[in-house]
């Protein structure tokens, strides 16, 4: 059977094939250690069935991917007459193979793009989203529970230990904690006891321990539990929680919540980067904020792409003053969203006189003037340290008379509230190069290409997961860790950008890289 003749001259799955063949699989063919036999699918053959599965937008389980091999006529002509891989060998493929450079495709796909100059360097598009990990929903390890834990086991310990050496005279521990080091010492001078007056070990009903026997028996459960507690608080890292079934996925606020009462669940924070509808880019954090993943991304960007962009494109949930400042370094030009924007302008905005965009501010005396005349008087710099390592610089301001104002209800209103108002003071805390860099950012979003580009954030970048999520259903990962994560991922990501890349030369839109604003829209922006 001819099956070249039966599929038309513009499928994707032609396009998809030649575009395989354009690539360097050298890292690919790298990760065999045996090449199969020409009678079974070659690493090419099989990078094409995966793109084109995931291109379907169907179930891109091994098993259907299996079943479509014997069923569907675009598989078959991807096979070119080979036999037909089991689901074991379609998994492998996906685990095994090109999970290892899932990356290099991913970034040489990027240089051929720009190459055909279907991409540019102008600007790249960046966003995040959470997809739930192949992880049972009530798997949870917290990091906060483990620590309670590990200090009440840690001090049940020491009284034990303490125990331990004035029954035997030991020699006594002059550290103020027991530590697992501790407990291995007193451990083996027990178990050397033990060795010397040849203690019998015991067990079953109706046999009596000795109280030699029981004090190892106790030391050894303790110490089997230190470590055991030490390997969860070494699996979480940095992270506060992670699922016993997928250690790499964190418990995170998922869109979908079928419990509807905010329950976490097991996901992973991906984050792409698009230029001209084209995924250029993709990483996977455990972090569920987007505001920690935009250095270490734009630092995997740098090494992985031949290729660097001018400016970047991102959402209010990416602005900080250390990621604010990391592109000022870079000489990137930052078109970020303020996470204040959309409530500056608003009535409820106006309203709240305690906050300083509602205060008048003298440059030259350097403080604050509040909504009863009374100046807010800088009172110390102070240099504080995030939870990512940056140094910040923090300028604080206090009104020493709040008393007896007419205003202080509303003013003082926060964290405070407890104590009693008339020993309230006003206080500010502000970072003078933050709000510098805050300027920066409202006079780049506010002029034309600013505006232009914002829109095209949410077409390109969010239109991106829409067709991934929304389109694939493509909602829950089937492989677990990162690596695999990643791999899944960027398996959607080229087929997407295959995808785009078809509708673009159907449509005769080859040369479409922005959406222009129009006029109506300008007057709204």
């Amino acid at each position: 059977m001819e099956v070249e003749v039966c599929i038309p001259a513009d499928d994707p799955v032609r396009l998809i094939s030649q575009f395989v063949e354009e690539m360097d699989l050298t890292a690919l063919y790298g990760t065999y250690d045996r090449m199969p036999s020409e009678k079974y699918a070659s690493p090419e053959i099989m990078l094409k069935i995966m793109l084109y599965a995931y291109h379907e937008r169907r179930d891109i389980s091994s098993r259907t991917i299996e079943k479509n091999c014997r069923r569907d006529i675009n598989y078959m002509y991807l096979l070119e007459g080979r036999q037909v891989p089991d689901h074991s060998a379609i998994a492998r493929f996906r685990s095994e193979h090109f999970a290892k450079c899932a990356d290099l495709f991913l970034s040489q796909m990027a240089q051929i793009l720009l190459e055909l100059e279907q991409i540019t360097t102008t600007e790249v598009f960046i966003d995040g989203t959470k997809i739930e990990a192949s992880a049972k929903k009530y798997t949870f390890v917290w990091k906060k529970s483990v620590t309670k834990h590990q200090a009440r086991l840690l001090q049940k310990t020491a009284l034990l230990v303490g125990e331990i050496i004035h029954r035997y005279e030991l020699k006594p521990l002059w550290q103020k904690k027991v530590k697992k080091h501790h407990v291995s010492n007193v451990l083996k001078k027990l178990k050397l006891k033990a060795k010397e007056t040849d203690l019998e070990f015991v067990s079953g009903r109706g046999c009596r321990k000795e109280q030699l026997q029981k004090d190892i028996e106790d030391l050894e459960a303790a110490l089997a539990k230190i470590k055991e507690y030490e390997g969860k608080l070494h699996k979480c890292g940095k992270r506060n929680s992670y699922s016993k079934t997928d250690p790499d996925a964190t418990f995170m606020h998922m869109k979908d919540d079928h419990m509807l009462n905010g329950q976490l669940k097991p996901a992973y924070n991906i984050q792409h980067a698009v230029n001209s509808g084209f995924i250029v880019a993709a990483g996977v954090f455990p972090n569920p904020t987007d505001v920690m993943t935009l250095k270490p991304f734009m630092e995997q960007m740098e090494s992985s792409l031949r290729f660097k962009f001018d400016s970047i494109v991102a959402d209010a949930g990416y602005e900080s003053e250390e990621n604010l400042v990391y592109l000022r370094d870079k000489e990137i030009e930052a078109y970020i969203k303020p996470s204040n924007y959309e409530q500056l302008g608003t009535k409820k905005f106006a309203r709240e006189i305690g906050r300083k965009e509602n205060m008048q501010y003298d440059k030259d005396g350097d403080y604050y003037i509040c909504h009863n005349g009374k100046k807010i008087v800088k009172t110390g710099v102070k240099t504080r340290k995030t939870s990512s390592g940056y140094l910040r610089e923090e300028t604080h301001y206090e009104c020493k008379s709040c008393s007896g104002c007419p205003y202080s209800g509303k003013c003082l209103a926060g964290k405070n509230w407890k104590r009693p108002l008339e020993t309230r003071h006003k206080k500010l805390t502000v970072s003078r190069l933050f709000e510098e860099l805050r300027e920066e950012e409202y006079r780049l979003i506010n002029s034309e290409e600013g505006k232009m580009l914002r829109m095209n954030r949410s077409i390109q970048a969010e239109g991106g997961f829409a067709d991934i999520k929304g389109d694939s259903g493509f909602t829950r990962f089937l492989c677990r860790g990162t690596d695999n994560v990643f791999a899944e991922y960027v398996l959607y990501a080229m087929a997407h950008n295959l995808g785009w890349l078809h509708s673009r030369i159907q449509n005769d839109k080859l040369d479409l890289h922005l959406y222009e604003l129009k006029e109506e829209e300008k007057n709204a922006a």
